[in-house]
């Protein structure tokens, strides 16, 4: 009888190899780069808080950045308060991102534990205690909350309140509803309203006492095609985990979407387009706008929506870090160009 020991041993390589690729992808068990340069007892806490790679905290900050330099254009900023408060941004963002990072891992760990990818991550494997990751979530929410009160206007902290709810609720939007990206993306997008808020425009007001009600309607354009680019790159991220999701039945628009995926991002892609155009026409915005802001969309997000192999979860896991970089950095630079021109 012939031995099976060749395959076995490259069944083991492969086994070792894509657990080496999946602790890429925000398994839990990077230690590359940086990391391996902190104490042992730092380095669960740095998975937990998903900064190595930092493409979390780039995806909190971004539309915060997005918000600045728009209402930096509207009102004409001097361009110290405008690096003043990208920089006081950047910092929040960065306890923002370690806060809801480390809440989604505490309430998701029990799902963590049956999904390949993200078993090994620091709660699901026992690296960091509950009461621990609760400890971390309370004080990197403190401290982002205290940049807020601090160096924001006083008026923004009633801007920061309502956002607390989908926060909140997002680790259980997947066992509710397959709309799960949308509350994502409505929660991540409001930093567009928080970097407005910032610059002291206010993006909407609610005023019962004095019946004053009000949109800006230039920046709510631009938060609800941040909703629409958030929900698009994240179907893209949960294909990573669609037959795992699948099995134990938790909800995702890749779950809903399956083998449709595609029709639905292009469809979901023109109306983020057309948001963005009507948010630039409603600003008076010029040609570096819609050339990097808009058509740069339009071209970054069709070539991973095209080329993507959602069946891989490594070509998902490479355009969802990568298409969003690009992205984000077109529509930052058409916004920068405008503001540096205007």
């Amino acid at each position: 009888m012939a031995s099976n020991k060749p395959n076995d041993e490259i069944q083991s390589l492969q086994k070792a190899i894509q657990s080496q690729d999946l602790s890429k992808q925000y398994g839990g068990t990077h230690t590359g780069a940086w990391v391996s340069y902190l104490p042992p007892s730092w380095v669960p806490y740095v998975q937990l808080a998903r900064l190595s790679p930092p493409v979390g905290v780039f995806i909190v900050y971004s539309p915060h950045l997005l918000g600045i330099l728009h209402a930096a254009i509207q009102q004409r900023a001097p361009a110290p308060e405008v690096l003043k408060m990208c920089l006081v941004m950047l910092s929040g963002s960065v306890l923002f991102s370690n806060a809801i990072h480390a809440w989604n891992d505490l309430v998701d760990a029990p799902i963590d534990r049956l999904v390949a990818r993200t078993r090994r991550r620091p709660i699901a494997r026992g690296a960091v205690s509950p009461l621990a990751a609760f400890i971390f979530t309370v004080t990197q929410a403190a401290g982002a909350a205290l940049v807020l009160l601090y160096f924001l206007p006083p008026q923004s902290a009633p801007y920061a309140v309502p956002n607390m709810i989908p926060i909140i609720y997002y680790p259980w939007a997947k066992r509710h509803t397959h709309f799960s990206q949308v509350v994502l993306g409505v929660w991540m997008a409001w930093g567009v309203f928080m970097g407005s808020v910032a610059m002291n425009v206010a993006p909407y007001v609610v005023d019962f006492a004095n019946a004053e009600y009000g949109v800006n309607k230039s920046s709510v354009c631009l938060y609800l095609s941040c909703v629409l680019w958030n929900a698009i790159y994240d179907t893209v991220y949960a294909h990573q985990d669609i037959e795992d999701d699948t099995k134990i039945g938790m909800k995702s628009l890749a779950v809903l979407l399956r083998g449709k995926t595609k029709p639905a991002l292009y469809f979901a892609e023109g109306a983020m387009v057309l948001l963005l155009i009507a948010s630039g026409q409603d600003a008076n915005m010029g040609f570096p706008f819609y050339i990097f802001g808009v058509l740069g969309s339009l071209l970054s997000l069709g070539a991973m929506i095209t080329l993507v192999d959602l069946a891989d979860p490594r070509s998902c896991w490479w355009w969802f870090r990568h298409s969003f970089s690009i992205t984000g950095s077109l529509i930052s630079t058409g916004l920068l160009l405008e503001y540096a021109l205007a």
